[in-house]
């Protein structure tokens, strides 16, 4: 019995909830084992969804992209870590080509360009300093997709901010600030909203597109 196009995208959306949990149960229990088995899925799982519903390349290619930084940030070494933060970067090109020439609004760009200078100035001192320009110019990048992001609609524009979230929230923890409590738990729960987010507006704008153009 053949399973239907619609029936593979549930059971796909399905298993990416449930390695969702399990990755963020795993932290949250402090079961290492669980996280390193749960994160390396989430991505290919929700491409995998993403392609079933027909998705653009570019959003495709920003996950899987997203899948090789998630990787790379399993390890703690320092190459590991630049390695992954530029398969996030290369990440957030394909982001903004998918965002195209969309309209978004001058005044949330002012929002984010005041915030990505705050975040910067107040981090740089903190930064090991072999860190410092690869961090500025990510969180450039990072920051542009966040705004970009809200072309795309309401979905789109808060798993953009929420991506800012996150990955902010892993650079105080390089810069050796005072973390929250279950940070890692927060990383990720923030990171893989902004994925999802991410992925269920660009669809949506899709399929609006479509619509008008019928």
């Amino acid at each position: 019995m053949r399973t239907s196009p619609r029936g593979l995208s549930h059971a796909l959306l399905a298993a990416f909830g449930l390695a969702t949990a399990v990755d963020l149960i795993s932290l949250l229990a402090g079961a290492e084992p669980g996280h390193q088995i749960a994160k390396p899925l989430l991505m290919p799982l929700l491409a995998a969804y993403a392609v079933t519903r027909g998705a653009p390349r570019p959003l495709t290619a920003a996950l899987l992209l997203g899948w090789g930084g998630d990787v790379f940030l399993l390890s703690d070494a320092d190459w590991a870590f630049l390695v992954g933060m530029g398969s996030f970067a290369a990440g957030h090109v394909c982001y903004l080509v998918l965002f195209g020439r969309r309209r978004t609004s001058p005044a949330l760009g002012a929002l984010y360009a005041a915030a990505l200078a705050g975040t910067v100035l107040l981090l740089w001192p903190d930064l090991p300093a072999e860190l410092r320009i690869p961090v500025a110019g990510y969180s450039l990048l990072l920051t542009a997709m966040a705004y970009r992001s809200s072309a795309l609609g309401l979905l789109a524009g808060l798993g953009g901010a929420l991506f800012l979230l996150s990955d902010t929230l892993i650079a105080t923890g390089v810069a050796e600030w005072p973390r929250l409590p279950a940070s890692d738990f927060w990383v990720m729960l923030t990171y893989i909203a902004a994925q999802y987010l991410l992925t269920a507006g660009a669809l949506r704008a899709m399929y609006d597109e479509r619509r008008t153009t019928v």
